[in-house]
């Protein structure tokens, strides 16, 4: 019952070309991409679809979900960030890495990811998601309002959420010619693959969003059963336990 809650029906489309006579009515230009697929049976077994002891299908999320995505997080920025952030921010994180690393400390320093991206479409996977990337990255409440507000309208719409994110901010007018916008997806495997998109000019569409985009946000976000249900948040309430997994998989 819970994956069919959060798991809601959507989808998306673009047409991607490199055929230079569209270049006057594009929207976007590519700027870079990355993918990154862990091997790991942790990673691997994060997020699974089974089916228990009776034949019913579920999606089980493991615990070692959160631990799996910030790994391919990692990886997947190894690869892309020094393609789109500017030298400067890459040198200083270095450096003050370097003397973090000397010195010792827990804390790990952040890198600014706001020196050359200005708009983050985050994966509207789940609270959980959207408040883990965002503390990552460093991100503040407004940067990831587009996410919140995507998973509170739409639930988790799989690959295609990333564009209804999009949409949200194209619908508030808040993309303008010149700015780039970072894609990130997370999903089973485990794999994290991320994008950045050059905005060619302003748009405000309000696609998607037409019918309710003069509600959002809304003026809060507290849901009044959290108190009441909080225990479907417990490792045993998940719908396939690790344990039926690996059971199902001797018996066969």
């Amino acid at each position: 019952m819970l994956s069919n809650v959060l798991f809601r029906t959507g989808g998306a489309s673009i047409l991607l070309t490199n055929d230079p006579s569209w270049k006057g009515r594009a929207i976007l230009n590519l700027v870079a991409s990355a993918r990154t697929h862990l091997s790991s049976d942790e990673a691997y077994g994060a997020a699974l679809q089974v089916e228990d002891d009776q034949g019913y299908r579920g999606f089980r999320l493991s615990k070692h979900l959160p631990q799996a995505a910030v790994e391919a997080l990692v990886h997947n920025f190894r690869v892309l960030l020094p393609k789109v952030l500017p030298a400067w921010e890459i040198a200083r994180y270095v450096v003050v890495y370097s003397y973090t690393f000397c010195k010792r400390r827990r804390r790990t320093p952040l890198i600014n990811m706001k020196s050359g991206i200005q708009h983050f479409c985050v994966h509207p996977g789940g609270r959980a998601v959207i408040d883990g990337v965002g503390r990552s990255l460093g991100l503040g409440e407004e940067d990831l309002e587009p996410s919140r507000m995507t998973l509170h309208r739409f639930g988790n719409t799989s690959s295609g959420g990333l564009w209804y994110v999009l949409g949200y901010m194209e619908a508030k007018k808040r993309l303008r010619g010149g700015e780039k916008v970072l894609m990130i997806s997370l999903g089973a495997g485990f794999m994290c693959n991320s994008c950045v998109w050059e905005v060619l000019r302003d748009v405000g569409d309000v696609n998607v969003w037409g019918d309710c985009i003069q509600r959002y946000p809304p003026l809060t976000l507290v849901n009044p059963f959290a108190d009441k249900f909080d225990w479907i948040h417990q490792d045993y309430m998940n719908f396939i336990r690790l344990e039926d997994y690996d059971r199902a998989q001797f018996d066969m």
